[in-house]
């Protein structure tokens, strides 16, 4: 692989993402173009790789600021007509690589603090109105009652995967082993626990793999996975 195919394939790839150059993972997702074939052969880094094509490298997580991140969070809530779950954002960062690692918004701490910070950003701003209505409506403005419920706290549930003769189950649950008992008193094979993801999204969560595993899905929740779609399930211990 030489250097001309690869700048070649480098601005075919960043026109077709709205001219947002790929980071190097995605690049060898889309192109097969594996890292050892340019590392240390034509550049040292892949921001050089992208220089020489003409492109600014993409700016890492800690250079995105705030008043940025509430900007991203406020697009895919008007793509969505909705404030965006976990899920939705994992699979958002999946599709475009320019949308930042869902793990950056952590900075906020949890999700009803980052929607205040998106809130109190659109707040006076022109246009922004229907933002600050939908962040009004996840964590209303406090009325002083020391008895009314706390945004922040989230309750855990599960993301669970089960197996039964050769087809997976993937859903949710406040208790997977709980859930586990009820499938299998219906089921007439055995039925066996995978893995389970704890998450405080999971709704969000569940369509995320839900979304990942359609092209498998057999009927409702059930689905045809491989080794590679399990081993990729367990990897996550909480999302």
């Amino acid at each position: 692989m030489n250097k001309e195919q690869i700048l070649i394939e480098i601005k075919r790839t960043t026109e077709e993402n709205s001219g947002v150059p790929l980071g190097w993972r995605k690049f060898v997702q889309e192109t097969g173009i594996r890292e050892v074939d340019w590392l240390g052969q034509h550049w040292a880094r892949w921001s050089d790789a992208l220089l020489e094509a003409g492109y600014t490298p993409n700016r890492m997580n800690v250079g995105y600021d705030e008043s940025f991140l509430c900007e991203r969070y406020i697009e895919l809530t008007r793509e969505l007509k909705r404030l965006p779950f976990k899920g939705d954002m994992l699979m958002k960062a999946r599709a475009n690589s320019a949308f930042p690692n869902p793990k950056t918004f952590s900075r906020f701490g949890s999700k009803a603090k980052l929607v205040k910070s998106v809130m109190d950003y659109s707040q006076g701003r022109a246009g922004y109105e229907d933002i600050v209505l939908l962040c009004e409506q996840f964590a209303p403005r406090s009325s002083g009652n020391p008895e009314a419920p706390d945004p922040a706290r989230a309750e855990l549930g599960e993301v669970y995967l089960m197996k039964s003769g050769r087809f997976y189950k993937l859903g949710r649950s406040n208790a997977a082993g709980r859930r586990e008992y009820e499938l299998a008193i219906q089921l007439p094979e055995k039925l066996k626990s995978i893995h389970v993801i704890r998450t405080d999204d999971p709704v969000g969560i569940e369509a995320y793999w839900h979304k990942r595993f359609d092209p498998k899905r057999k009927n409702g929740e059930w689905f045809d996975l491989n080794s590679a779609d399990v081993a990729a399930f367990k990897r996550r211990k909480f999302m």
